[in-house]
């Protein structure tokens, strides 16, 4: 299946360079930042693999010098790049959809979002 069939979201993402710490109760906290995040979720790209279905707790540095948001979640794709990409190759970019998120959280990552689609942020594309 091609990405472009599996691309289905049903909120846009948005190119947007966030800090994340992740804790997965297999590899500890691992030191991150996003690819894109839209208000169903984020992606990240790590140099080890997050089996498919892991739940994961979150911290999400917006960079709007407030708290980090506090997400759960769990990864909902995981594809290894290919060695022969120029940037970063054999990495993982790592899919997560949000699960439990405060209303307050949730609140500011939409008003982050909005404020960003405004400025003509670049909207994330389906990778091919």
């Amino acid at each position: 299946m091609s990405w472009q069939g599996m691309d289905r979201r049903k909120f846009p993402r948005v190119i947007y360079p966030c800090l994340v710490k992740i804790i997965d109760q297999n590899q500890g906290p691992l030191l991150t930042h996003t690819e894109n995040i839209g208000m169903g979720g984020l992606c990240v790209t790590l140099k080890s693999e997050i089996k498919l279905f892991t739940p994961v707790a979150m911290e999400v540095d917006l960079l709007d010098l407030d708290e980090h948001i506090k997400p759960s979640g769990k990864v909902v794709w995981n594809v290894r790049r290919k060695a022969i990409e120029q940037v970063k190759p054999m990495f993982y970019d790592i899919g997560i959809e949000f699960g439990e998120m405060s209303k307050q959280d949730h609140d500011r990552l939409e008003r982050t979002l909005q404020i960003l689609i405004a400025k003509g942020t670049q909207l994330s594309k389906p990778y091919i």
